[in-house]
């Protein structure tokens, strides 16, 4: 029917040619595909075997080509490492820090030229897919730095006889499935990760790559991104959450999106724990110049910058009587700083718009004050623990600026000597203008004390400090300071005021003004306090400032000693008052009595 409907001869040629051609193509494709399977299984382990010095071994259960397509699907890949291998090179120091371990079900391989591989030995692919892939990665710390390790010969030597290159466009792993066992300290540390997405691009191992350290795995990028990673930390005190993570070796950024580190129950946490408790929110973090392969190989974290935006940082005070002996020097900056990482340097560290809550609790008052430190923007420098990098530097240093209590701004420039045993600090700054009654949320119920009226015009504080003492001088300009004096209200558990003590202190202790008369000479307060260990960074901090405040509005301690000789005298004549007053209803009852003991002895009228 066909060749009846044509009506010249070279139609029906042409038919009979494409015919003929279409059949020996397709019988072609299926003899190299008969052929090709076996071939390019032996090609894949030994170039696995041969590239890893026989650590790893590669196998699959089929693999399908097809020409036309241009397309290879392998199926059931694993990639396994030999322990044996493992262990002869832990004995001979040689051993890496990672062992993987490999599952896919499925591995696409388009747009290849399997002519190009069996006759130039070069393997180009456009691109790779693997599905569902199961990745278990073991680290352990067996070596420090590459120095430890033999030289050996490059990849591409390793595979020189077997290809000439290998080229791979991109290749793309989503939905990773990946365990993670960190052996490297006391304790395993498990992680697991489900919506894993991994991708490289342009992958070459030639002979002018084997040596190009802008290259990382031989790929000129690799992209990690994980979405909605939650757990808790180890001791089981901490939730924390990220909402996303991306990592570019191209460019060498890290951004982490949506970190969330919340505290268990208060209850439980001071039940377990006898540190501050802290909880945080960071909307965005960016770390700059990210040398991950040194991280990944020794967990040595270097970045030449860590930009923090928007966030809140909240710090709860541990009450005094969960202390169990522990020095809390350990919450310095400085000291901190070598709990975060083994190896750590970091050029700077930029904070854009961070809110800062201190909370402490007061027994005696039975009530929680926080201060705050608002839209705080601050630069540290220097925040390293390398040892290498602290004999060129061993200063760390830090410039704040915040609002406290949301109100006064606040300069601080601090200085942490990372090297020093007594974990030496200093910090100098301003608090600028502020309406005093502002602070009320935190003198309340910490100091017991209610500011009626005043004004401070700067606070200013210069102070030296390590883990057993603070030195320094602190000066406040303030007038009008008006205060009331409060003590708890069993009733109605709340804080009342103290009348004759606040019109006492009022009268004869608060130095109302500084200066006393307007052009004087203002005080300065030389402030010389002890530590005790149990005295957090946070606490520390804010007990030295304040013993520097407290004699500067006339609250010495021998006014402080006068006030409270006022206060008892007060309470002492209110409970004589009280027994007199006793007494006489006492005395009246024993009159009343006697009264009617006479009516009853009395004898009847008749």
């Amino acid at each position: 029917m066909v060749f009846k409907l044509l009506k010249y001869k070279w139609e029906k040629t042409t038919i009979i040619v494409m015919a003929i051609v279409t059949a020996v193509v397709l019988i072609l494709a299926f003899l190299v595909n008969l052929y090709w399977s076996p071939i390019l299984a032996f090609e894949v382990k030994e170039i696995v075997f041969k590239s890893s010095d026989s650590l790893y071994t590669a196998d699959f259960s089929s693999a399908e080509l097809h020409v036309l397509r241009g397309t290879i699907v392998i199926f059931n890949i694993t990639l396994k490492p030999d322990t044996a291998v493992y262990n002869r090179r832990k004995r001979e120091h040689l051993a890496p820090n990672n062992l993987v371990e490999l599952h896919v079900k499925r591995l696409t391989l388009s747009h290849i030229h399997p002519f190009k591989l069996y006759f130039q030995k070069k393997l180009d692919i456009g691109e790779i897919v693997l599905n569902e892939p199961v990745l278990n990665i073991t680290y352990q710390l067996n070596h420090t730095s590459d120095t430890s390790l033999k030289p050996g010969r490059t990849m591409w030597q390793k595979i020189s006889k077997n290809l000439n290159s290998i080229h791979i466009g991109n290749i793309l792993l989503g939905d990773v499935k990946l365990s993670y066992k960190d052996y490297s300290g006391n304790k395993l540390v498990l992680s697991e990760l489900k919506e894993l997405n991994l991708s490289a691009r342009d992958l070459l191992i030639d002979p002018t790559t084997q040596t190009d350290k802008s290259r990382v795995l031989f790929c000129k990028e690799i992209i990690a991104e994980l979405n909605n990673y939650s757990g808790k930390t180890a001791n089981g005190l901490y939730y924390y959450k990220i909402s996303s993570l991306k990592l570019s070796t191209l460019t060498s950024k890290l951004n982490i999106e949506g970190l969330t580190l919340k505290p268990v129950d208060t209850g439980l946490f001071f039940n377990k724990s006898r540190h501050d408790r802290f909880s945080m929110h960071i909307d965005s973090m960016q770390v700059n110049n990210f040398d991950y392969v040194n991280y990944h190989k020794y967990r040595i974290l270097n970045a030449s910058g860590l930009l923090i935006n928007n966030g809140t940082i909240e710090v709860f005070c541990n009450p005094k009587h969960l202390y169990n002996g522990a020095d809390q020097v350990s919450s310095f900056p400085n000291a901190a700083i070598y709990k975060i990482n083994d190896n750590m340097n970091i050029g700077s560290i930029i904070l854009n718009h961070i809110n800062v809550v201190y909370s402490e609790y007061n027994a005696k008052s039975k009530q929680t004050g926080s201060v705050t430190f608002n839209n705080t923007k601050g630069r540290f420098l220097n925040v390293t623990n390398n040892k290498t990098a602290l004999q060129k530097n061993n200063a760390c240093t830090a410039e704040i600026t915040s609002y406290f209590m949301n109100r006064g701004k606040l300069n601080v420039k601090f200085n942490f000597n990372l090297t020093d045993e007594n974990k030496a600090f200093s910090y100098k700054g301003r608090l600028g203008p502020l309406k005093l009654q502002y602070i009320n949320p935190v003198v309340m119920p910490l100091a017991m004390v209610k500011i009626t009226s005043g004004n401070i015009d700067a606070f200013d504080f210069d102070i030296y400090a390590d883990r057993t003492s603070a030195r320094g001088n602190v000066s406040a300009l303030y007038n009008n300071l008006k205060i009331s004096l409060l003590k708890v209200d069993t009733v109605f558990d709340n804080l009342k005021q103290r009348p004759i003590a606040t019109l006492y202190a009022n009268l004869f202790i608060v130095k109302h003004n500084n200066p006393d008369i307007p052009g004087g000479l203002p005080r300065s307060i030389y402030v010389n306090y002890s530590r005790t260990p149990e005295t957090p960074f946070f606490k520390s901090v804010w007990q030295t400032l304040l013993s520097g405040i407290k004699p500067c509005i006339g609250l010495d301690k021998k006014a402080q000693d006068a006030a409270i000789a006022v206060q008892n005298e007060l309470a002492a004549n209110k409970q004589n008052r009280k027994i007199k007053k006793e007494q006489r209803l006492q005395r009246r009852a024993e009159r009343h009595k006697k009264r009617e003991e006479e009516k009853s002895d009395a004898p009847p009228v008749e």
